[in-house]
């Protein structure tokens, strides 16, 4: 039963981090306004120019690179927690900055100010609850000694 609902999820995580990597690494214009976006708000809350610019221009390969490393460890049975858990961190972090920041649920996708109706975000709370099913269906269960 655990391979049968963990495959589904785990294809879905994977699905959506790899898709997102043409983005991410090509520096598409979404790309560039999400992290620029970011970046600007970093600024605003006292984060240094150096972090925040640095974030708005390389944040897309930073990210990018961390879901990639997470979509590799996520399927290998020896790694699957810690791709997991890498999974659930890299997601907040998302989470977080379309609830928190002026990035948005419902996010801007190019200059002509056109949003994509919420499916970012909730692509991400997909793989959060993805991601969270997966590192608990694979934690360590303690196993209690017969006496």
């Amino acid at each position: 039963m655990k391979n049968s609902i963990q495959w589904p999820l785990i294809g879905f995580i994977v699905f959506v981090f790899i898709q997102s990597l043409f983005f991410k690494f090509s520096g598409s214009q979404e790309t560039v306004i999400i992290f620029t976006t970011i970046g600007t708000w970093m600024q605003s809350i006292g984060i240094s120019n150096h972090y925040a610019n640095g974030f708005a221009a390389h944040g897309g390969l930073l990210i990018g690179t961390v879901e990639l490393i997470a979509s590799v460890l996520i399927i290998l049975p020896l790694t699957r927690l810690l791709g997991a858990l890498l999974s659930l961190a890299v997601i907040s972090g998302a989470i977080f900055f379309h609830l928190f920041t002026p990035l948005g649920v419902n996010r801007i996708i190019d200059a002509a100010g056109n949003t994509d109706g919420g499916a970012l975000f909730f692509m991400a709370c997909g793989v959060w609850l993805c991601a969270a099913a997966t590192a608990f269906n694979n934690r360590p269960i303690k196993k209690n000694p017969i006496h």
